[in-house]
């Protein structure tokens, strides 16, 4: 289930979809409590009954915490929420604008 423009999410209300890949979708949020961005990265669907594939995104989720480098994205949490149609598993990470070689603003 896609999330639209200003879905609230928990505390989080969505701006915008950066991406999807194989493991879900990533939209940019809106952190109401803390009064930042953040990236959600929500899993398709299917995969939220596959256990096989909860465990996998539990795991990159866990690996990616326990990492501290300047280019990968900081996990500020591991979530599950109703508020998803079905149970829907979702990762915060941090966000930032980037800039590409040429100088240019990039998502």
């Amino acid at each position: 289930m896609p999330l639209a423009e200003g879905t609230r999410v928990g505390p989080y209300d969505i701006l915008d979809k950066l991406g999807e890949g194989a493991m879900g979708a990533v939209y940019r949020a809106r952190d109401t409590r803390l009064n930042r961005n953040v990236a959600i990265k929500v899993l398709p669907e299917a995969f939220r009954q596959d256990h096989d594939r909860l465990t996998r995104f539990r795991r990159e989720a866990q690996t990616l915490a326990a990492l501290n480098h300047p280019n990968i994205a900081h996990i500020y949490g591991l979530e599950e929420s109703g508020d998803i149609q079905g149970p829907g598993s979702w990762v915060l990470r941090s966000w930032s604008k980037r800039r590409d070689r040429a100088g240019q603003n990039t998502t």
